[in-house]
This record gives C-alpha cells, structure tokens and sequence, in this order.
C-alpha cells in the first residue's frame, strides 16, 4: 500500500485499509440510515419532532443521521417505527455482495 492516497479513488482505498466485511457492514448502516433520513424528509418531521415521536432525543437522531454514532437496534426501532418504517431481514443481493466485497 502506498504511503499517500493522493492520485487514488476512494474504492481503492477503502479497500485497502478495510476488510470486505467491514465495507460491507459500513454499506448497510449507510443504507439504513440514509433510508431513515429519506423518510423524515418525505413527511417533513425535523429532528425535534421525531424526538416527541419517539422518545429518542434530538442530540441521539442527529448523531445517527451523521454516522457519528452506532445507535442500538431498539434506539433504531424507535425512530423507524414513529416514521411508521420498520427493518427487515432479507437476502443480501448477489450484485451488492459482488462490488463491494
């Protein structure tokens, strides 16, 4: 690996200095935050009121929302379900498991 990632894309260096497991485990939390995010946003609920909706303080929501924190799942939950979204267990897609792993 080169000393400097000057001249380098971030996919290759990322996948220098990363496992492919933790790319891909960044890549989801990514996906879901950014779903959650989608979902304040199309309903026009700011931090403060997603705060009064599901108990989960403002300061917590924006930490989440720039990948500042990794919340726990029920702190996820909580907010996911008073944007009336859940999480779902599902098959990672080949394609996805291709380019990033």
């Amino acid at each position: 690996m080169k000393n400097s990632a000057v001249g380098s894309n971030w996919k290759d260096v990322r996948s220098q200095l990363f496992t492919k497991e933790e790319i891909l485990e960044s890549d989801m939390r990514v996906a879901i935050m950014s779903e959650l995010i989608e979902a304040k946003h199309e309903q026009g609920i700011s931090q403060k009121k997603l705060e009064e909706l599901s108990g989960v303080s403002q300061p917590i929501i924006a930490r989440m929302e720039t990948g500042r924190t990794s919340p726990q799942l029920d702190t996820v939950l909580k907010v996911l379900a008073s944007l009336g979204k859940t999480l779902a267990v599902v098959p990672l897609e080949q394609e996805i498991s291709k380019n990033k792993l």
